[in-house]
C-alpha cells in the first residue's frame, strides 16, 4: 500500500516538476542545460522512488512555526500564585478608594518583590545614580542604552542618567509538571 501511494505521490510531483521545467525551458528561464538535466533526473526519480518523493516534498513544506518559551508565563504565574499580581491587574479597582487600593498594592508589591528576589537576579544597566552625568559611547546597543530627548550628531553623547534601566543576570524559574499547560497563569477553582 505504502508503494502505492508513494507512486502516487511520484507521479504527481514528477509531473509537477515537468509542467515547471517545461514551463520555464519555453519561457527561457532555465537557461542553462545542467538545470534542465536536474529537473529531468529528479522528476525521473521521483516516478521511480516514492521515498525520494516523499523526501523532496518536504523541501517544499513551510518550517514549523518556532516554540514559544512558557518561561514568561511561568514567571507570571509564579507572581500571581503568591502575590496576586494578575487578580490585581485585572481587577477593575475604579470602584475602589484610594485608600483601599494603597492597601492592596502595599501587599501584593512585598510579595511580588519577594518573588523577583527568589527567582530573578536583578541589576542595574548602570550603577550611576539617577541625575548623574553618563558618556553613552560609539557603538552603544540601543536596546541597552536608550538616548532620549534633543538626539543630535553621533555618539558619544553625554547626558543626564534618567533611569539605570534593568538587566536579568540570571533566572530559576521552575518547570511545570510535565504535562501541564504552561500557558494557564491559575487555574479555574471550583469550590465542593
Amino acid at each position: 500500500m505504502e508503494y502505492v501511494i508513494g507512486a502516487v505521490i511520484g507521479l504527481v510531483l514528477g509531473g509537477i516538476i515537468s509542467w515547471f521545467v517545461a514551463t520555464a525551458k519555453a519561457q527561457g528561464a532555465l537557461g542553462t542545460g545542467k538545470a534542465r538535466e536536474l529537473a529531468l533526473k529528479v522528476s525521473q526519480k521521483i516516478s521511480a522512488e516514492p521515498s525520494f518523493a516523499t523526501e523532496v516534498e518536504k523541501l517544499f513544506l513551510p518550517p514549523p512555526p518556532p516554540k514559544v518559551s512558557g518561561e514568561p508565563i511561568r514567571l507570571l504565574a509564579i507572581l500571581q500564585q503568591e502575590a496576586r499580581l494578575v487578580d490585581f491587574l485585572m481587577e477593575n479597582i475604579a470602584a475602589y478608594s484610594d485608600a483601599d487600593v494603597g492597601a492592596s498594592v502595599r501587599d501584593i508589591h512585598t510579595k511580588a518583590q519577594g518573588v523577583l528576589k527568589k527567582h530573578l537576579t536583578i541589576v542595574p544597566v548602570l550603577d550611576q545614580p539617577e541625575g548623574s552625568k553618563v558618556t553613552v559611547p560609539v557603538g552603544f546597543d540601543p536596546s541597552v542604552i536608550r538616548v532620549v530627548g534633543n538626539v543630535t550628531g553621533n555618539p558619544p553623547f553625554t547626558g543626564n542618567l534618567a533611569h539605570g534601566g534593568w538587566r536579568v543576570k540570571s533566572l530559576n524559574i521552575p518547570k511545570p509538571p510535565e504535562g501541564s499547560d504552561e500557558f494557564v497563569l491559575m487555574p479555574a477553582e471550583v469550590e465542593l
